[in-house]
Parts: C-alpha cells; sequence; structure tokens
C-alpha cells in the first residue's frame, strides 16, 4: 500500500482559511491591529473589520473598518482566543 505524502498548505492557502476570523496584522512600524480579516490581494492590501490599533501592547485606537496598504505588512497571524 503506497502512502500519500503529506499536503504543504502554502501561505496563500492559510490566508484563505483566515478570512472572515479574527487575525493580528503587525506592520513594519510595529503597531498591531487587530480585528477581522474581511479581504485581501495578491499585494496584501488588507481590509479588515471591528479593527483595534496596538502600540506596544497598549489598545490606542478602535477604527472598525480599516484599509492597509500591503507593503506595511510584516505579517498576518491568527489571533489567540482571550
Amino acid at each position: 500500500m503506497a502512502s500519500e505524502a503529506p499536503s504543504k498548505a502554502t501561505p496563500s492557502d492559510f490566508l484563505k482559511g483566515v478570512i472572515g476570523r479574527p487575525v493580528v496584522v503587525k506592520l513594519n512600524s510595529g503597531v498591531d491591529f487587530r480585528g477581522v480579516l474581511a479581504c485581501l490581494d495578491g499585494f496584501m492590501n488588507i481590509a479588515m473589520e471591528q479593527t483595534e490599533e496596538y502600540v506596544n501592547g497598549q489598545l490606542k485606537a478602535k477604527h472598525g473598518d480599516a484599509f492597509i496598504r500591503g507593503n506595511n505588512v510584516l505579517y498576518i497571524s491568527t489571533q489567540k482566543k482571550r
């Protein structure tokens, strides 16, 4: 019986899987935006809902809807449950 090779998830697969879920978007400047990922494009431009801005771990502002230009994004991760 031949064993199947494990499927490899790509970053694109990860991003498609987290649309509509809470995420943390870390910018090159060190600022975090936390909210629900609404959509993104091939340039990593991001639209978020229920967005909160954190600087040095401290809540600085609540933005509701936010649009982030992709060249400012350091990484996107799933948000931990609080």
